[in-house]
């Protein structure tokens, strides 16, 4: 059974920075896309980055580009998410998700085809 563990959420002030870490195991770790999804009060749970098994093709909301940036690595068996020039609409609980699907050619952006949660982690920005 897969767990993904998050780390790296706190408060922080509108511009600044934060890391978070997702440390897997229960599966081979390397065969899977990994992202990054978020879930602000009262909105949808929206993709923020996803990261192709091999790592080297990623893909970000548009809300995010040039500010974030995910990175993994599969000899850790972690995925990371740096994220920069924070905003208030940053605001979110943070989760990490494994793809169902191994080796999967493109990255997904639908949230149904990821079957593996962390707890998530709360992410705050103030202005």
């Amino acid at each position: 059974q897969v767990q993904l563990v998050e780390s790296g959420g706190g408060l922080v002030q509108a511009g600044g920075s934060l890391r978070l870490s997702c440390a897997a195991s229960g599966h081979t770790f390397s065969n899977y896309a990994m992202a990054w999804f978020r879930q602000a009060p009262g909105k949808e749970r929206e993709l923020v980055a996803a990261i192709r098994w091999s790592g080297g093709v990623t893909n970000y909301a548009d809300s995010v580009k040039g500010r974030f940036t995910i990175s993994r690595d599969n000899a850790k068996k972690t995925v990371s998410l740096q994220m920069n020039d924070l905003r208030p609409e940053d605001t979110a609980v943070y989760y990490c998700a494994a793809d169902s699907i191994r080796y999967r050619s493109s990255i997904t952006p639908q949230l149904r085809e990821y079957n593996a949660w962390g707890q998530g982690t709360q992410v705050t920005v103030s202005s």
